[in-house]
C-alpha cells in the first residue's frame, strides 16, 4: 500500500479505478481523477499547497510533485503523462501533454494542450509553452510545432496503456505468457 498521509488537515483524494505502486506517497491536499497511475518512488506532496490531477494520468517511476507555500499549486488534465523522474514545481499542464523523462517544469509555467516537453529539458518559471509544440533543452526552447491529431493520438495512446500496466500489479494477475510457468 502506498504512503498516504493527511497534513495540515487535509487528506488525499482520488477517483475510481485508480493504481499506487507500495512506495509511491501521497501527501496532504491532494485531488486524483480515475484511472490514474502513481509509479514507484513518485511522491506527490500536497503539504503547502494544492495539487489537482485529471483522469487517466499517469505519473511514473520518481515523480515528484510539489509547490511554493501558498504561491503556486499544480493542475495536471486529463490523459498527461509524466515520465520517470520529472519534477512539476507548481507549474500546469493542460490535457494530452506529454512531459519527458527527467523534464523539470518550474512555479507557474504553464504546458498547453498536447504539448511536449522532451527528456531532461527544465521550462523556467513563467514560461508558457504554446498548445501542439515541442520544446527541449536546458533551459527549454521552442523546437516545433507538432501536427494536433498524431499527437492526440500519440499521447493518448501512451496514457490509455497505463491502466493496462497497472492491471498487472492486481493480486492474482497472470500474464498469458506465465501460463506455461
Amino acid at each position: 500500500m502506498a504512503l498516504i498521509k493527511s497534513v495540515r488537515g487535509f487528506n488525499p483524494k482520488w477517483g475510481k479505478d485508480c493504481y499506487f505502486a507500495e512506495n509511491a506517497t501521497l501527501i496532504g491536499d491532494l485531488i486524483i481523477g480515475n484511472e490514474c497511475s502513481v509509479w514507484f518512488n513518485a511522491v506527490l506532496r500536497g503539504d503547502v499547497n494544492s495539487l489537482h490531477i485529471g483522469d487517466r494520468v499517469n505519473l511514473q517511476d520518481g515523480c515528484v510533485l510539489h509547490t511554493l507555500y501558498q504561491k503556486s499549486t499544480v493542475t495536471i488534465g486529463n490523459d498527461v503523462t509524466v515520465g520517470h523522474n520529472a519534477i512539476i514545481h507548481g507549474a500546469d499542464v493542460d490535457d494530452g501533454a506529454l512531459i519527458g523523462m527527467g523534464a523539470i517544469l518550474l512555479d507557474h509555467a504553464h504546458i498547453g494542450k498536447g504539448a511536449i516537453i522532451a527528456a531532461g529539458s527544465v521550462v523556467l518559471s513563467n514560461t508558457i509553452v504554446e498548445p501542439y509544440t515541442l520544446w527541449a533543452g536546458v533551459p527549454a526552447k521552442f523546437v516545433k510545432n507538432v501536427n494536433p491529431e498524431q499527437t492526440e493520438e500519440l499521447n493518448k495512446k501512451i496514457a490509455s496503456q497505463y491502466p493496462f500496466y497497472a492491471s498487472w500489479y492486481e493480486e492474482g494477475h497472470t500474464d498469458s505468457t506465465d501460463s506455461e510457468k
